[in-house]
């Protein structure tokens, strides 16, 4: 006889399992520690199998015979259902596995050697605030140029550098899921146009000496943190970029020899840099020697020692002196070197464009190593010490 409801939902354990029997090959199977599972017993190719129909109370004697018919279906049209089973949860796990956010965890991995510490952690940060609350969790595969635009369009509300600095980053893991063989073709060509352009913005700085001893003197003032104050006083000094300069190391810098190596890894261009150090750095230097010295990093952050300062110290530390975006950047003090090392102090551009760690060949093709010129260099940056010194003390 068919099994009923009732007769399913009474069923007792039994020492060893019981097999109670509904109709067309399918039976109940009470285990000795009171699961009951649905199984149909069939034969393909001469061979008797099994198959699982789920666990009641989740699938009720209704929902397993309609498996079971599904299954028959199948099997008459020669189709083994355990196998068709097997592969079903074989692709789901793939798609599992190859979901966005898998294979972006897994680009990034790959590739973080090759960008600096801090660009790796932006890029990653920037997909998980940008693409994997929407995207992550689908096959890569299933992805398409509409719900790129659609993160795209998010991120735009909120800044379009950055909508289109998502899209690039999406571009690339494509490209790096068709390389490994886990999609077939990059919809982010299918997305040109459907983004405003982003014009090109140059960092604020100032380049006239009238404006620069004024802010030079506002830097001494400044009455915050003593580590932010001497951040401040040498980023105009040194003229790296600020993730260089916040995130510089005790063990990379010998006040004897009067030298900064910044090694290769924290570089934007991926190549050691050489910062011969001026005698007003050296002074700045020694006197936070007290107070970070002991420890790994030069700026340390205030949460924490075992952390560097944070990105935004020094333009936080800008913004509360009073000097506007349109001012004044931590990364703009490049260029205000950059122009009045040329413009005022005479210093032939290419010896300049080296010390900003820029890509920079000699008249015969080959890039210059980082030792190059380095007398003229120690020469340059004292020269440009000494001149700030001056634009201080000129309104005084």
């Amino acid at each position: 006889m068919p099994l009923t409801d009732a007769k399913v939902r009474n069923a007792k354990p039994s020492a060893k399992p019981v097999k109670l029997s509904d109709s067309a090959g399918m039976y109940l199977m009470v285990t000795p520690a009171g699961g009951k599972c649905w199984r149909l017993k069939y034969r393909f190719n001469g061979k008797e199998k099994t198959l699982a129909l789920g666990m009641y109370p989740e699938v009720t004697l209704g929902d397993a015979r309609e498996k079971r018919d599904a299954a028959r279906k199948l099997l008459a049209n020669d189709i083994d259902p355990g196998e068709q089973k097997k592969n079903r949860r074989a692709a789901a796990s793939l798609a599992s596995a190859n979901t966005f956010e898998s294979i972006a965890l897994e680009w990034h991995e790959k590739f973080k050697h090759e960008w600096t510490e801090e660009h790796a952690t932006r890029l990653l940060n920037r997909l998980k605030a940008n693409a994997f609350p929407w995207i992550g969790a689908r096959p890569i595969t299933e992805i398409e140029a509409p719900d790129i635009l659609s993160i795209m369009n998010r991120a735009e509300k909120r800044s379009l550098e950055v909508a289109h600095r998502v899209k690039t980053c999406c571009g690339q893991i494509f490209r790096y899921a068709i390389a490994t063989g886990r999609a077939k073709r990059n919809p982010i060509p299918d997305l040109q146009g459907a983004l405003p352009r982003v014009k090109n913005k140059h960092y604020a700085a100032p380049t006239d000496p009238k404006t620069v001893g004024p802010m030079l003197r506002a830097f001494e003032d400044y009455d915050g943190s003593a580590i932010v104050k001497a951040a401040l006083l040498l980023a105009p000094l040194l003229f790296v970029r600020p993730g260089e300069l916040r995130a510089a190391e005790w063990s990379e810098i010998d006040l004897d020899a009067a030298e900064w190596n910044i090694p290769a890894e924290r570089m934007k261009m991926r190549v050691v840099h050489l910062v011969p150090l001026s005698s007003q750095t050296i002074e700045i230097l020694k006197g936070l020697q007290p107070l970070t010295g002991r420890g790994r990093y030069v700026f340390t952050s205030h949460r924490s020692p075992l952390r560097c300062m944070s990105e935004n110290a020094v333009n936080a530390a800008l913004r509360r002196m009073g000097f506007e975006r349109d001012e004044i950047t931590g990364h703009g003090f490049r260029a205000t070197a950059r122009t009045i090392l040329d413009e005022i102090l005479g210093f032939r551009p290419d010896i300049i464009e080296h010390q900003l760690a820029h890509k920079v060949k000699d008249p015969n093709g080959r890039a210059y190593n980082r030792t190059a010129h380095i007398e003229t260099r120690r020469k340059m940056m004292q020269t440009w010490a000494d001149y700030l010194d001056e634009l201080k003390a000129a309104g005084t």
